[in-house]
């Protein structure tokens, strides 16, 4: 008997504990994290196809007669550039790149180079990487023309249909000078041709 009422106690008195261990275990009762939302730009990749021209200015004088192969370049875009409605190349972006390629003037040839694109920096500072060159129509080869002639030889002309009569024509002769040095002079228009696609990742936001 005395023991049957040890029971009773015992259990009125555990019915007043607080079971807060086993509420902070219950999942039900656990506070979340409620998501933070980022101020994300909400934009999709935009690709730029090969063949894509960018006009630039030269930022500095570039010269085969004192800037060798690997000096490197920077050259600045004139307009904004749009794909798919977004301003994917704004004006004022940099892009940087170096000689790839340099010819020395010889005997009848101008001086010539090559120059690599290798990246661009968006007025922002975000830096994307670009496979491009400097555009001519002479595979992207700047210079290179044919030198002056060393002299000029002087031909008779017969123009028989005035009276048989003859003239003189000043003509370049066979032989060349040395060719010249080719230069990009500081503040030249110029134009970047992207040899492959680029993945354009980043927008600048107003």
């Amino acid at each position: 008997m005395k023991n049957l009422y040890l029971i009773i106690i015992l259990a009125g008195i555990m019915s007043f504990i607080p079971f807060k261990a086993m509420a902070e275990e219950t999942p039900a009762d656990v506070q979340t994290v409620e998501n933070v939302k980022l101020d994300m730009r909400g934009y999709n990749e935009v690709e730029v196809p090969a063949g894509t021209f960018i006009p630039v200015v030269s930022a500095q004088e570039i010269s085969t007669q004192y800037c060798p192969v690997g000096y490197k370049v920077r050259f600045t875009s004139t307009n904004d550039l749009y794909m798919q409605d977004v301003n994917v190349i704004p004006q004022n972006t940099e892009f940087y790149g170096y000689i790839e390629k340099l010819n020395e003037p010889v005997v009848g040839t101008n001086a010539s180079m090559i120059i690599k694109i290798s990246k661009m920096i968006l007025p922002d500072g975000f830096e994307l990487p670009l496979k491009a060159y400097i555009y001519t129509s002479n595979n992207n080869l700047i210079g290179g023309e044919m030198s002056a002639p060393a002299e000029w030889v002087k031909m008779p002309h017969y123009q028989s249909k005035i009276g048989n009569n003859t003239t003189l024509q000043i003509r370049p002769g066979r032989a060349r000078k040395v060719g010249e040095h080719t230069v990009i002079k500081s503040g030249e228009d110029r134009l970047i041709i992207l040899t492959d696609t680029a993945y354009i990742t980043h927008t600048l936001t107003n």
